[in-house]
């Protein structure tokens, strides 16, 4: 079988030396490596594998970008004797793994080993396909776990992936890129959006604050002016002391008295208005407040999500191993996971398993009986159930046989999968397994 070692058996077109000279990379200078780390970069790929060096190079930016952390790379690139590397960007990082990809040296092995270590899980997996149908089943389960980095360098270089299988998986790796970076590039938007908005709308409120405030000064002012001109009118009179007032002075005091209560209710009747747009106007500010909070919680649950994700489809580094298995490993905790989509318990379960739980699941009440809930949640050290696929009536049961139990619950965001891999991640759930009887007698 023909393997990829060109750009022209993928049939992508290759990238520009416009493109290569807009995005500058510092040149690699190589040391020599001490000789026990050249005999281990030397190891041999499994039988059969296909080396990094003899793909296309059009695939080594994504498999570099895709397949290792910034941090490994730096590793890889310091035992290698990178001059540099300790200090340098991630995009020049990201550059010279890229150019260390095509170079069948000492350095290049490294980068190899350090790939097939790293996704040593993914690449046993992939070993059973036979066929370039096989290896396609094996990549769509992956990409349906999330388990994108292992398989996507399982799969480049297996010896039965074909050319076209290669284009298409590289295809679908690219715009997964480009939809999570859509994604980010939305809730920014969105989020500046809502912050604009709010600054425009404090200040129309601040402006119409103040001229109501100037209003009701002005017509404090005239109802003073014209008080203190009612009651010099009253003096002048008993001043006067006239036996008989003419009957035109009574009228005129009259008529003064009038259009004084006239000019007095037309000012009540404007406070009023104005003490009314007042009230609108900050029940206004309250509800675009309410809004962006909201929205603000949102963009912070997708981060997390995300965030959830990206760590659930990456292995831990050899050299951090014992880190990432105490911050994954949930020890034998129990979690029910009330309501979803029946078709997603499997994945979900799959996941808990993954980090040494056990989860239990009862529909809500649709088919299995509520009142299994209360054998389930003595059996539960927590609870979880998705907002938008659950009963009210479920979620009532649940809360109050917590508060009994004492037992915590969690509301998840929707009934998909990147909610349930950050509620593993919870700092709840995590404390709860450090402190769980479960971890004592594993420990004992």
């Amino acid at each position: 079988m023909t393997r990829l070692r060109d750009h022209s058996s993928t049939g992508l077109v290759p990238f520009s030396p416009t493109l290569r000279m807009a995005l500058p990379v510092a040149p690699i200078h190589a040391r020599p490596t001490p000789a026990a780390e050249l005999v281990a970069a030397l190891t041999e790929t499994p039988a059969g594998r296909n080396r990094i060096w003899e793909l296309s190079g059009q695939l080594h930016c994504s498999i570099v970008g895709t397949c290792l952390s910034t941090a490994e790379l730096r590793q890889i690139l310091i035992k290698a004797g990178v001059d540099g590397a300790a200090g340098a960007s991630e995009h020049d990082l990201h550059g010279q793994g890229v150019l260390l990809a095509g170079r069948r040296d000492a350095a290049g092995k490294l980068l190899q080993k350090a790939l097939d270590r790293r996704h040593r899980l993914a690449i046993s997996q992939f070993a059973k396909a036979r066929t370039a149908d096989d290896v396609r089943r094996l990549w769509s389960d992956a990409v349906q776990r999330g388990d994108i980095p292992g398989a996507y360098w399982a799969a480049m270089t297996h010896p039965a992936s074909t050319d076209s299988l290669v284009r298409q998986i590289f295809g679908e790796v690219h715009m997964l890129s480009h939809l999570v970076g859509a994604a980010n590039r939305a809730d920014i938007r969105r989020l500046a959006q809502l912050e604009s908005d709010k600054a425009a709308l404090e200040t129309k409120v601040a402006r119409q604050q103040e001229q109501l405030r100037d209003a009701v000064v002005a017509r404090d002012a005239t109802i003073r002016d014209l008080r203190q001109t009612l009651a010099k009118a009253v003096t002048d009179r008993h001043d006067a002391a006239l036996p008989d007032p003419s009957p035109d002075g009574d009228r005129t005091l009259a008529a003064l008295v009038a259009d004084l209560e006239h000019r007095l209710a037309a000012e009540v009747r404007r406070r009023s208005r104005a003490e009314e747009r007042i009230a609108t106007v900050e029940a206004r500010l309250a509800e675009e407040r309410d809004r962006r909070a909201a929205a603000q919680r949102e963009i912070q649950a997708l981060r997390e999500e995300l965030d959830a994700v990206e760590a659930a489809t990456a292995e831990a580094a050899p050299d951090d191993a014992e880190a990432a298995e105490a911050a994954t490993n949930l020890r034998g905790l129990s979690l029910l996971y009330v309501g979803g989509r029946a078709g997603q318990i499997a994945r979900l379960r799959r996941q808990a398993e993954r980090r040494a739980a056990t989860l239990l699941h009862h529909d809500g009440g649709i088919e299995a009986s509520s009142g299994l809930l209360s054998g389930l949640v003595s059996r539960a050290d927590a609870v979880l159930f998705p907002v938008d696929c659950v009963s009210h009536a479920a979620v009532g049961i649940i809360k109050s046989l917590c508060r009994q139990t004492g037992k915590p619950y969690l509301p998840l965001r929707s009934a998909g999968l990147a909610p349930f891999l950050a509620a593993l991640r919870n700092p709840t759930i995590i404390a709860l397994a450090q402190a769980s009887p479960h971890l004592q007698s594993i420990e004992q």
